[in-house]
């Protein structure tokens, strides 16, 4: 078994969807990023990629690459998870947590949940996802931005 963090944080920006873990959250205001800007997605990935011993999403998806502009981060989670995959590993389980003031994420967490668990190839009980708050303090309580972060857990395939 080998375990990986991860923590991902965007801007908000006017004329982008918002999308979280796959599903687009309506919101006056997206996030700012190459890709989707899915801070939470990318939270995730860091974690797998940080368990498996091979960096970071950057290293491997970059902001200069023109190919990853505008990418949906369920494709980088695939490629993540191929990634795993030919390193010999399996993905088990992750929990998410999803810090921001606005917007109220409680009625989306399953539909987050649900969207990982399809990508991942596991039971929705695999993927935990939480929305906190910072009580109105820094950049997330001042609703400049959201911030993620995600532990994930993978063992050797068998």
């Amino acid at each position: 078994m080998r375990v990986g963090f991860g923590y991902d944080v965007h801007a908000f920006a006017r004329g982008r969807p918002l999308i979280l873990c796959g599903v687009e959250i309506p919101f006056e205001l997206g996030l700012k990023g190459h890709s989707d800007a899915d801070v939470a997605t990318h939270a995730l990935i860091d974690a797998l990629l940080g368990a498996a011993g091979l960096g970071d999403i950057g290293e491997h998806f970059p902001d200069t690459d023109e190919a990853f502009r505008g990418v949906s981060s369920l494709v980088l989670l695939e490629k993540c998870l191929s990634l795993l995959e030919q390193e010999g590993f399996r993905f088990v389980n992750a929990d998410l947590t999803i810090v921001c003031e606005r917007p109220k994420l409680g009625p989306y967490k399953e539909a987050m949940r649900q969207r990982l668990a399809q990508v991942l190839s596991c039971s929705p009980k695999d993927v935990n996802i939480k929305g906190k708050t910072t009580e109105k303090l820094g950049f997330t309580g001042r609703g400049e931005g959201i911030a993620a972060y995600a532990v994930a857990l993978i063992t050797h395939a068998t």
